[in-house]
């Protein structure tokens, strides 16, 4: 399962949790992965994920979105990776909760599993 592969290998290179849904007692720095889209080629797969990265301050959240960047496009190392492509990337603050939050939009090209 791509998400799991994802997960595991941004959470083996931040010091932060990695989660795919929030939760209530959440702490003030954490990634959220979501899977938005995508579409299947062949023996190719085309997911599109948004990640999402907390902090306790805009800069905080800026900072983290970076290092979530630089980590993600390192993913192609992966032998079932084909291409990590950011699409884009933005302030997303949460105006309901107040939460600081960056947003990274990727497009991931790996090979079906299974």
């Amino acid at each position: 399962m791509i998400e799991l592969t994802i997960k595991n290998y941004l959470e083996a290179r931040l010091d932060v949790p990695v989660v795919m849904e929030r939760q209530p007692n959440a702490p003030d720095a954490f990634v959220l992965l979501e899977r938005t889209g995508g579409g299947e080629r062949g023996l190719l797969c085309t997911p599109v994920f948004a990640v999402q990265s907390y902090g306790p301050s805009l800069l905080a959240a800026a900072q983290l979105n970076e290092r979530v960047k630089a980590i993600m496009q390192g993913m192609a190392e992966l032998p079932q990776i084909c291409k990590v492509q950011l699409n884009t990337d933005y302030n997303f603050t949460d105006t309901a909760t107040k939460r600081y939050r960056y947003q990274a939009v990727f497009e991931i090209t790996h090979y079906k599993e299974g």
